[in-house]
């Protein structure tokens, strides 16, 4: 009987050990970003809105992107970001809403 209460203690011990592996396993996957684009966090609306205001400042795309803050491709998004909301900021304006 002793021997089947230590293999059962030995075993809870090595559940124990496992269980702490997969928790530490499934942090990392809650905290992991996924590849792709992600929505326009924090981050995101700080690197557009520096985008902005030297896009309006008079820089070109090309000035922007020598900075070495974004890349090219990331330029031209926010570029034609931009251009949609001016774009929709107009067509509001014109019917007055």
């Amino acid at each position: 009987m002793a021997m089947a209460l230590e293999d059962a203690l030995k075993r809870i011990s090595e559940l124990e050990e496992e269980n702490k592996k997969l928790r530490e396993e499934l942090e990392f996957y809650k905290s992991k970003k996924f590849a792709g684009r992600q929505k326009h966090d924090e981050h995101w609306m700080k690197s557009y809105n520096d985008f902005v205001a030297l896009y309006e400042d008079g820089l070109t795309i090309m000035e922007i992107v020598d900075r070495g803050d974004i890349s090219r491709r990331t330029a031209y998004r926010y570029k034609a970001y931009y251009d949609g909301l001016k774009k929709n900021d107009r067509n509001s304006n014109k019917w007055g809403v």
